[in-house]
């Protein structure tokens, strides 16, 4: 697969994303349901802490990911929903910790929504990747 970063603008680079991306010759295409702060059985962990929601939310991507071999590089298009959008951009360092080793910056949209569909749960993420 073959990615080529769009920015006619620089700045969301410093927030770790590209604008959009060129991708070409892919084989698979995987799109994950959104992931959240739950454990194995389905159930909400870390109520009402922000930073450990993420952590969660994004090893569970993670592991959809690894179940259909793929990892974070492979993602093509990330989704965020966040009930504080200020609160959860302070802990954008996750994300950076995660996709900065693998050299992503998948296009992104951040949305603040009044809950999830389970309401202890505080961020939800997407994804689409492709290989």
């Amino acid at each position: 697969m073959k990615r080529t970063a769009v920015n006619p603008w620089a700045w969301s680079l410093k927030l770790g994303y590209n604008q959009a991306e060129v991708i070409e010759g892919t084989k698979r295409q995987v799109v994950c349901a959104g992931q959240t702060s739950v454990d194995g059985e389905g159930n909400p962990q870390h109520p009402g802490d922000m930073r450990s929601q993420i952590a969660l939310a994004l090893d569970n991507l993670e592991a959809v990911l690894s179940a259909a071999d793929m990892g974070l590089a492979n993602i093509t298009q990330l989704r965020i929903y966040a009930t504080d959008v200020d609160e959860a951009m302070k802990h954008f360092d996750l994300l950076g910790a995660r996709f900065g080793p693998v050299q992503a910056a998948p296009p992104m949209t951040l949305l603040g929504v009044t809950r999830l569909a389970i309401p202890p749960l505080m961020f939800e993420i997407e994804a689409a990747a492709a290989d």
